[in-house]
């Protein structure tokens, strides 16, 4: 009999070294194997990975569930840097996006942890898990656990002001008695405070993204407002050295203003009488206006026309009709007029008896300048 105990020793210690040897250095027990009857592992399962940064008490051949049903078993878990990386199988009807998110969860207060696989809420859901996917540490979280819920009410049990409710009440009830109208009064107003602010919203929105765009604008002229805080402190020290002239300079400025005042004053009644004078003046400008306007065209063709300078010059050639009038009179009136020769002219015409203005003379009835000089038309 011991013979034979110590052959089955040996051979469970063969068996399990056998076991540890295949399975390599991450040998952990049972759940170091594929255990039977968990999922992700029939025909058209596949793996994918995801980052946590905390996995608690979990095993390998945990659960992964999708609301509440099994669809998956976590094969492996190792340590990336300050986080963990889980290796999960997945069945192969198991259809989430790229981006879902991964959670660690408890089935109940003492149940055993499971990993949670679910499709974002705060995005639009994107893309397809498939083998080799990588859900991302973001994308990951965790469920309270049992510790952390229990630990949490005992703070509140033991300091968490529990005990301090029946002093809380006693001094409510010392604070109230006797002012219940007052305490229902507040109420009322209260009610209708919240009801007015809530009419209001929209407008303390509003008012808020007004104020969120100007903050905005503020931090983009940051560098400007820090030059500006820098340079105002020497700029007032500038004026606060400069306060006596500055104050001088004002008051010179009251005594200039009180001098223009009375010389308005004294003068009120030749000003209106000057404004109104100026009035026609302007009337008759404003009148003549489209005639000034149309003068400045002589100004650059000066002798020419300009609205005229394209129908006299065509091309290479100018079309021109002068009439020339060399009488005596003519002469005179353009050149001697104002002058100690004034009227000389003129009078040696009426003696050779042409008329002033006729062209031709009717004594002669041709042009004048071709028309023979006669002896009895002057001495």
């Amino acid at each position: 009999m011991t013979r034979t105990r110590c052959a089955r020793g040996v051979a469970v210690m063969v068996i399990a070294l056998t076991i540890a040897a295949l399975s390599g250095c991450g040998f952990r027990g049972l759940n170091s194997f594929r255990l039977p009857g968990t999922q992700g592992h029939g025909q058209g399962s596949y793996t994918i990975q995801a980052e946590m940064p905390d996995v608690e008490n979990l095993q390998p051949n945990s659960r992964v569930r999708v609301g509440d049903v099994n669809v998956g078993t976590v094969t492996k878990i190792e340590r990336r840097g300050w986080h963990a990386l889980l290796t999960l199988t997945l069945n192969g009807d198991v259809e989430l996006p790229a981006n879902s998110t991964v959670s660690l969860g408890q089935t109940s207060l003492l149940g055993s942890l499971h990993v949670e696989l679910a499709p974002p809420t705060d995005v639009r859901p994107a893309g397809k898990l498939r083998a080799g996917s990588l859900i991302p540490l973001t994308s990951a979280g965790a469920y309270p656990s049992t510790e952390q819920t229990l630990a949490s009410v005992s703070l509140l049990l033991n300091g968490g002001g529990v005990g301090q409710v029946q002093d809380i009440t006693t001094a409510l009830t010392s604070a109230l008695g006797g002012r219940e109208q007052d305490f229902r009064s507040l109420l009322s107003q209260l009610d209708i405070f919240t009801a007015n602010i809530n009419g209001q919203i929209e407008d303390i929105i509003a008012a808020t993204e007004s104020l969120n765009h100007l903050v905005a604008q503020f931090a983009a002229q940051k560098p400007v407002i820090d030059k500006a805080l820098e340079t105002i402190p020497d700029a007032l020290a500038v004026i606060n050295a400069e306060r006596d002239k500055l104050v001088e300079a004002v008051d010179q400025l009251g005594k200039f203003s009180a001098l223009a005042a009375d010389s308005v004053n004294q003068s009120k009644e030749s000003l209106i009488q000057i404004l109104n004078d100026l009035g026609p003046v302007l009337e008759s400008l404003a009148n003549a206006g489209p005639a000034l306007t149309r003068s400045l065209n002589l100004f650059t063709t000066v002798p020419f026309v300009k609205d005229n300078l394209t129908n006299w010059w065509r091309g290479d050639y100018a079309n021109i009709t002068t009439i020339v009038d060399l009488t005596l009179s003519r002469i005179d009136a353009a050149l001697f007029t104002g002058t100690r020769f004034e009227g000389k002219l003129t009078e040696l015409e009426l003696q050779w008896g042409r008329t002033i203005g006729q062209l031709p003379s009717p004594y002669t009835a041709r042009n004048p300048l071709i028309a023979p000089y006669r002896l009895d038309q002057g001495p």
